[in-house]
């Protein structure tokens, strides 16, 4: 059962509101294009010189979710939640640096003038990167656009929960992933059946300090 959810919340609603749920209402589904609309969202983050190295793999069949079950150590939020996205992260994003700066010459963002100067030091620096560096940038800018995704999922009524507990080479050996993308995690969306669990956070002056850090 599709079942559409639109919901308008604050910001501070939001990243208040969202917990990780591990309990999903089965029966309720998210069709493509709410996926879409949602990944849509979580696409505007920030990534470096905005090489966009995230790429997904929307797992929403349910024969896929059992298959993926014991890969993830039996965590049945991925049998049971609407859909599980994958966060991969693409080593060699620059190799997409003349398409990402086409755009913004046709958007009218940048001049042609620009765009070349771009393309040929986002090419150089990062094509000259060891992998070890090219796969912390990706990984880091996986991060940013898996909270974006969460929180845009919750902007919009649904729930997730952020799964770094899975078997990485047999999930890249399910999908056939080549070793270009390193996988940063998984993220199960649905419909909460329980909610997620309330938390503390450690006080703000025991993990801020300015000018300096003193340990």
């Amino acid at each position: 059962m599709e079942t559409q959810v639109k919901n308008s919340l604050s910001f501070s609603q939001v990243i208040r509101d969202r917990h990780s749920v591990r309990k999903y209402d089965p029966s309720r589904t998210m069709s493509d294009e709410e996926i879409q609309d949602l990944l849509s969202d979580a696409i505007l983050a920030p990534s470096s010189s905005n090489l966009q190295p995230w790429r997904f793999i929307v797992i929403t069949d349910q024969s896929l979710k059992e298959q993926l079950l014991p890969i993830a150590y039996n965590q049945q939020q991925v049998v049971e939640a609407s859909a599980i996205i994958a966060v991969l992260g693409d080593l060699e994003a620059y190799r997409n640096v003349d398409s990402i700066w086409d755009s913004a010459v046709e958007a009218g963002y940048a001049t042609p003038e620009v765009r070349n100067t771009m393309v040929e030091n986002s090419w150089n620096t990062y094509s000259a990167l060891s992998r070890e560096k090219q796969k912390e940038i990706a990984l880091v800018d996986g991060g940013l656009i898996s909270m974006q995704l969460m929180l845009a999922a919750k902007a919009k009524g649904y729930d997730t929960v952020p799964m770094g507990g899975y078997n990485a080479d047999r999930f890249r050996e399910m999908f056939q992933i080549p070793q270009r993308y390193a996988t940063v995690m998984l993220i199960a969306v649905g419909h909460a059946a329980a909610e997620g669990r309330q938390t503390t956070r450690l006080p703000l002056e025991d993990v801020v300090q300015f000018n300096g850090f003193k340990g």
